[in-house]
């Protein structure tokens, strides 16, 4: 994947199809520009379509299938039925007013993800904020966003959060900095509040959460967040997310994705266990 700072953010659905429709073809033994011909469009085009950067139209896919030797009616109209399915709007594009398209990705790849794994060096994460925390927290990086842009933001959030508690809620594992607990960040009742609901989430079986002491010293991961996703279908390889103030990568290559999960491991090893949360979460809490 590349940098995601403009384009329509597609479903993770989307993504799958349009590699399967690659394995199709290179199983045909075609080339883009073949492909291409048998639509009557630009050997881009096709490729656009393997990777998920444009829609899938319908008429064209039914084409392809054809060209590529899958004959079996069942089997086309299967296809042609998720084609319609990966279509369909995500339930996140009713924020398209206030999200990012960059961060469109990002909320796509979070509700079809089996595993998130992440290291957090300044905010509790947004799958376990508390409303109150999270208003803070977009209010001092959006300093010049309205307070209706500010409270859809933070509704997003919250619907973000369904995703834990949903049918087959997704390993959340995460790894937070010290710093994370120690930053006053809506003043004391807010951070009371935020750890309170940090430790109910300790509690939940799917969820996973580590501090990073100040005591442990430097770790590999100490020049910023990131997020790994990992997918219960075997078309999509582990995603890697960073950002920036204006923007986002996501990374699927395989030795990036090695280089952020070795990292990881070894914060994993060198944090304060799991086990250890509630404790350490209570003894801060006293602090405040």
């Amino acid at each position: 994947m590349k940098d995601a700072r403009s384009g329509g953010a597609p479903t993770v659905l989307r993504v799958v199809l349009g590699r399967r429709l690659k394995d199709l073809r290179e199983t045909a033994g075609l080339t883009y520009e073949q492909a291409g011909r048998a639509l009557d469009v630009t050997h881009a085009t096709i490729r656009r379509m393997e990777k998920a950067e444009v829609g899938l139209k319908t008429p064209y896919v039914e084409k392809l299938l054809q060209v590529y030797g899958v004959t079996g009616e069942e089997e086309v109209q299967e296809f042609l039925a998720l084609v319609r399915e990966a279509n369909q709007p995500g339930w996140w594009h009713r924020f398209r007013d206030v999200l990012p398209e960059w961060f469109s990705v990002f909320v796509a790849l979070e509700g079809e993800a089996s595993v998130i794994r992440a290291y957090e060096p300044h905010y509790v994460p947004g799958l376990l904020q508390t409303p109150a925390y999270a208003r803070a927290v977009l209010r001092a990086g959006m300093p010049h966003a309205t307070e209706e842009e500010v409270e859809r933001l933070t509704a997003l959030r919250a619907e973000r959060q369904a995703v834990l508690t949903g049918e087959k809620p997704p390993l959340l594992w995460v790894v937070m900095d010290e710093t994370v607990l120690r930053r006053p960040i809506g003043g004391p009742e807010v951070m009371r509040e935020q750890i309170d609901r940090l430790a109910e989430a300790a509690e939940m079986p799917r969820v996973r959460l580590q501090l990073m002491p100040f005591a442990a010293g430097p770790h590999p991961a100490m020049y910023g967040p990131f997020h790994i996703f990992r997918f219960p279908v075997p078309e999509l390889p582990d995603v890697v997310y960073t950002e920036s103030l204006v923007g986002a990568a996501y990374m699927d290559q395989r030795d990036d994705v090695s280089t952020f999960l070795e990292a990881l491991d070894r914060m994993c090893a060198q944090a304060a266990p799991a086990h250890s949360i509630r404790s350490l979460l209570g003894g801060i809490r006293k602090e405040i």
